[in-house]
């Protein structure tokens, strides 16, 4: 059964045909907002970003610095980490911006193999790996829109072995574990804003951390460690037009999940029995509906070129390889309603 005939009734929205997660209702409150940036002289540094910000902390409950750009969180994280000159620990299956930070602050990069039953790091072979190489700070990827399942015992052993862990949190908007969100396992979480994730701002990031001072050095390092130069930062700030366009979508994250949760469950699950499965208590953001098939009309795979293999690293990780080639992502866009674009 194709997504397509599953969603081809009159009534129901199009799942199935690529969307960007905006929710075009929000587009009045989104021009009063970008008006207020206008009438305020101010494009940069002012209380749009703040707004924003205030508006993530309370949907996430922990302090939240926005950004350009995930790279700019991530690379606030691992400078804070004091990687430079040390190794972390990466997943191999994910995208090549996460082994590229740590390699961009200074790091050595370890590659990790997955389990093959949510495609995210494995514990074993973290553990093996954290044994063998001693790592400063470890970056845990939450694949395609759930929390990775070994999180807990990973950042369990974080903690024991004066770990730094960063959860690169890309596709895990509205990511829950028995309420428990994405971002608040380690040290640090970051997500993308980039224009296809669940949300989207068109480019942006944000940093998540219970931990004040890593708060701080985030702040600095996005502004050139202004005002006092002590964190040796980039421009990685956010515009106030972003922080508007972001402040409307963090408002409508849970709907969105909610929704693509109800089409997942109603239209997909019986469709795809060889779905990717969660445990108890956890909600998937659905960023991808991923079935251990190999499909012709999908959205492709979530990953299908490793990075340890990219970067030229002579390392078996048998799961990420099968991994690589045996799942597709079915399509699945926040739709609302029909003409949502009225």
């Amino acid at each position: 059964m194709s997504t397509a005939a599953a969603s081809s009734t009159s009534s129901a929205p199009d799942f199935a045909r690529f969307a960007i997660g905006f929710d075009h209702r929000d587009r009045a409150r989104l021009h009063a907002l970008i008006d207020e940036v206008l009438d305020s002289e101010r494009w940069s540094e002012a209380a749009m970003v703040s707004r924003f910000e205030a508006a993530w902390e309370a949907y996430q409950a922990a302090p939240a610095v926005a950004l350009s750009s995930w790279a700019g969180g991530a690379l606030a994280a691992l400078g804070f980490a004091g990687v430079e000159g040390e190794t972390v620990l990466c997943p191999s299956n994910t995208f090549m911006a996460t082994p590229l930070a740590a390699l961009h602050a200074g790091a050595e990069v370890r590659f990790v193999d997955c389990n093959r039953e949510d495609l995210c790091m494995s514990y074993a072979s973290f553990e093996e790996q954290a044994e063998r190489h001693r790592p400063r700070a470890a970056i845990l990827v939450h694949i395609g829109g759930h929390i990775a399942f070994d999180s807990e015992r990973i950042a369990a052993y974080c903690r024991e072995h004066d770990i730094f862990l960063l959860e690169d949190c890309a596709h895990a908007h509205g990511a829950s574990w028995n309420g428990r969100q994405a971002g608040s396992y380690g040290d640090a979480g970051v997500y993308s804003l980039y224009a296809t994730k669940t949300i989207s701002t068109g480019e942006g990031g944000v940093l998540v951390s219970g931990r004040p001072e890593l708060i701080d050095y985030a702040r600095d390092f996005r502004n050139y460690g202004k005002p006092g130069f002590e964190v040796r930062g980039l421009n990685f700030r956010m515009n106030e037009f972003t922080a508007a366009l972001g402040l409307v979508q963090i408002e409508r994250l849970p709907e969105i999940v909610a929704w693509k949760n109800e089409v997942a469950r109603a239209h997909l699950d019986p469709a795809y029995p060889n779905r990717l499965e969660l445990p108890e208590g956890m909600t998937s953001g659905l960023y991808k509906y991923v079935v251990f098939d190999w499909l012709e009309r999908s959205t492709g795979r979530v990953y299908d070129e490793l990075c340890h293999r990219i970067m030229g690293h002579d390392v078996t990780l048998p799961n990420s390889d099968w991994a690589a080639h045996n799942h597709s992502c079915v399509p699945l866009y926040y739709r609302p309603e029909r003409g949502d674009r009225e």
